[in-house]
């Protein structure tokens, strides 16, 4: 019965431990006891075999041995492992590799392999303990430029359009806040909830069912169109304030008509416009690696074409920013002068002149672009999103439920309602009637005037 064993010579040994890894698998040669003829000769080419790697070093050590007079098998390359010379009727053990072609294995394994009597290799090498091992799964990865910002713009503008819609509940059901100002924002409003409400319900489907194309295309068209409408009803906000403050005359000059006009038919060209060229040119993502809401709609997806509708979008904001310059020029000319009640009037509206910002869009000019890459391009991802997100909700906030307007005018519907509750009961307070009075008459002039 054949003898397992490790090969005894520290060169074996060497041998034995090359896993693959790299590391040099001979040690220095020790041939006591072995006739040679030249010793210094095989002395040589296990140097150079030390320098050599894989196969290479196989073939010096084999070159060395063929020097070597006693009967055994000579080192041998199977394309996995380097076996060392070893003595005829043995097993030849070897640590297994720890690595082959990407797969981790158990190195704490032996591979065999066994030497025929006349010294010659058997055909079949054991490497039936050599398993690979199991690797952990991978951690689920966390990529805040995708799915944080979407969770934000999710909840932004959920609460955006809980205010829009209450903010255009109050303005249109009380008569008392019915004018031409308050009918633009109404419109304003309108865009934001319709623009939100597309969003959100393109997200829900996206995540939840399976798109039709047609589906796709409709909602796509209808999200871009009411958000295209939002920056126009920008604008129209822009001209009214600019023909209100700079040009020294109503803006009830230009009939309301004229600014649906603007709002509502001038987005319609331009959309209609990229729906006709969509068609025709390809998107420009990365297919390869789409993200992780990518659906197979490739109307969602950006193109070039797709500046039909940003470029106005753009020029809608420079425009805007313009008239804000424009407005702050004279408000600045204007506090120059005598401390009338006009100019306490107007430096009132300088101190207002922030609430402009976000109602005229230029909240969009300080996010339009920011960096791609590392840390910096997560930060201005969320910044972004929480800004734009909740765009909806400061404007909302800012020209209805903070608005001294529209609080009197709940006001005084509250305290109307409680007298008319208190009259059943027989409890009327005179005084606060005829304050309740006065303030009718005077919110009835006060629309054009307070914003």
């Amino acid at each position: 019965m054949a003898n397992e064993t490790m090969p005894t010579t520290p060169t074996a040994a060497a041998i034995a431990a090359d896993d693959g890894s790299g590391g040099s698998p001979f040690g220095e040669a020790n041939v006591t006891g072995i006739s040679v003829e030249n010793p210094s000769l095989v002395e040589g080419l296990l140097a150079l075999a030390m320098n050599a790697s894989g196969a290479e070093r196989c073939r010096l050590q084999q070159q060395a041995e063929e020097l070597l007079q006693d009967v055994a098998c000579p080192s041998f390359f199977d394309m996995v492992s380097c076996w060392p010379r070893t003595p005829p009727g043995t097993l030849a053990v070897l640590p297994c590799f720890a690595e082959l072609k990407g797969v981790q294995y158990d190195s704490s394994q032996n591979a065999t392999r066994f030497c025929n009597v006349d010294g010659t290799w058997d055909n079949y090498t054991d490497y039936d303990r050599c398993e690979h091992l199991e690797q952990p799964p991978p951690l689920p990865s966390f990529e805040p430029e995708i799915e944080l910002p979407t969770l934000i713009y999710f909840v932004g503008y959920s609460i955006s359009l809980a205010a829009l819609v209450l903010a255009v509940a109050v303005l249109v059901y009380f008569k008392d806040l019915r004018c031409l100002r308050n009918t633009i924002h109404v419109n304003l409003f309108l865009t934001y909830i319709m623009s939100s409400s597309l969003w959100i319900l393109i997200l829900s489907l996206q995540i939840t069912v399976k798109l039709e194309v047609a589906g796709c295309i409709f909602l796509v068209t209808l999200f871009h169109y009411f958000s295209t409408t939002n920056f126009f009803w920008m604008l129209v906000e822009g001209l009214y304030l600019y023909m209100l403050v700079v040009q020294t005359f109503s803006g009830d000059t230009l009939r309301f008509r004229k600014y649906a006009i603007i709002g509502w038919g001038g987005p319609l060209i331009f959309v209609g416009a990229w729906a006709i060229a969509k068609p025709f040119f390809g998107s420009v993502s990365n297919l390869e690696h789409p993200s992780k809401l990518e659906i197979e709609c490739s109307w969602m997806r950006e193109s070039h074409i797709d500046w039909i509708i940003q470029g106005p979008s753009c020029a809608v904001l420079v425009i805007n920013l313009i008239f804000l310059l424009r407005i702050m020029w004279v408000l600045i000319t204007k506090l120059r002068s005598a401390n009338t009640v006009e100019t306490r009037q107007y430096r009132k509206a300088s101190k207002a002149l922030l609430v402009l910002i976000p109602l005229l869009g230029i909240t969009y000019l300080i996010v339009i672009y920011g960096p791609v890459e590392g840390v910096g391009s997560h930060i201005f991802a969320i910044t972004r999103a929480i800004l734009l997100s909740t765009q909806g909700f400061v404007v909302s906030l800012l020209y209805c439920f903070l608005n001294s307007e529209v609080r009197q005018t709940l006001r005084h519907h509250f305290y109307r309602w409680r007298d008319e509750r208190n009259i059943l009961s027989g409890k009327v307070n005179n005084h606060h009637r005829r304050t309740v009075e006065y303030s009718i008459v005077t919110m009835k002039h006060s629309c054009v005037l307070r914003d």
